[in-house]
C-alpha cells in the first residue's frame, strides 16, 4: 500500500509537517517494501489559494491510498475523500514513527477536516 506523510524534510526521520496543503514535503512510503521517496511540495506551498486542493491532486497522482498529516482543511479533505484516499490527521513525531503506527493499526481515519481553510 502506498501512503503519503506530510513532512518538514526529505527523510524518514524528519518531523511530520503539521500542514497538509502547505507542508514542505510529501514522503511516499510503500508499506510492503519499505521503499520511500520524497516529493517537493513547493509549487503548492506558495500558492495564494487552493494549496490544499492542489496538494490533494498531487497525492492522488502519486497513487496514495492514505495520507497522514498534522492537520487537513475542508477543501483538501473533500478532494482526498473524493479520490478514495483516507486521511489520518493529528499525526505528530517523525515520519518513521507515523508509518510504524499506521502499520500497527494504531491510527484511526479522520471523518472530517480538523482546521478551517487557509490555516497556516
Amino acid at each position: 500500500m502506498k501512503i503519503v506523510i506530510s513532512s518538514q524534510g526529505k527523510e524518514l526521520d524528519s518531523q511530520v509537517d503539521p500542514r497538509f496543503g502547505r507542508g514542505s514535503w510529501f514522503i511516499v512510503v510503500d508499506t510492503e517494501s519499505g521503499a520511500f521517496q520524497a516529493v517537493d511540495n513547493t509549487p503548492n506551498l506558495n500558492l495564494a489559494q487552493g494549496a490544499g486542493i492542489q496538494a490533494a491532486e498531487t497525492v492522488s497522482r502519486l497513487g496514495a491510498e492514505a495520507v497522514m498529516t498534522g492537520n487537513c482543511g475542508p477543501k483538501a479533505f473533500r478532494t482526498l475523500s473524493a479520490a478514495g484516499i483516507k486521511v489520518f490527521s493529528g499525526i505528530e513525531g517523525t515520519v518513521r514513527e507515523a508509518v510504524e503506527r499506521f502499520k500497527a493499526g494504531a491510527l484511526t481515519a479522520s471523518e472530517s477536516h480538523d482546521v478551517e481553510g487557509h490555516w497556516s
